[in-house]
């Protein structure tokens, strides 16, 4: 039997989302669901998308120094698994023997099926009921208000007005 549970950190601005199941089941593709994966590994690929979606090791062991700070062997197996999962590649860096981390998907693809499953399983589909319990938790700052009252205007327009996203 799997057992789920449920862990939020709220490490930067960024909120990490993850679950984590004792045993990891494959998608049809044999891929791991990035929704399946330990919080440590989950913390790492969602600072690898915050760092622009690259990255070496040590910049982020440094980038996570303040949340999980951890060795670099530690960081370089964490990073191994992901790998050896297809959800990050690497690449030989431009500078000394660093290898430069990748993520394979973009951060809406790799985070989209882990809200859906959240917003599903929590909060029995209610989007706003999720938002509303997120800011009881972390209440947000004029800038946070700012840019979701221009996404809720973006929301409002007609579907050919709407901006495109930058």
């Amino acid at each position: 039997m799997t057992r789920a549970y449920f862990h939020i950190d709220i490490l930067t601005p960024v909120y990490i989302l993850s679950f984590w199941n004792h045993e990891t089941p494959l998608e049809g593709n044999g891929l791991v669901k990035p929704s399946d994966l330990p919080d440590a590994e989950m913390e790492i690929l969602a600072c690898l998308h915050r760092l622009g979606g690259s990255a070496t090791a040590r910049e982020l062991r440094e980038a996570m120094a303040g949340f999980r700070p951890m060795a670099h062997g530690s960081m370089a197996t964490l990073l191994r698994r992901l790998e050896a999962k297809s959800i990050v590649k690497r690449r030989k860096g431009n500078v000394g023997k660093a290898y430069l981390y990748q993520a394979v998907h973009n951060s809406q693809a790799t985070f989209r099926p882990l809200l859906k499953k959240l917003v599903t399983r929590l909060f029995g589909g209610d989007g706003v009921a999720l938002v509303a319990s997120l800011f009881e938790t972390h209440p947000p700052t004029r800038e946070e208000i700012r840019k979701l009252e221009a996404m809720l205007a973006d929301l409002r327009r007609p579907p050919a007005t709407k901006r495109r996203e930058k």
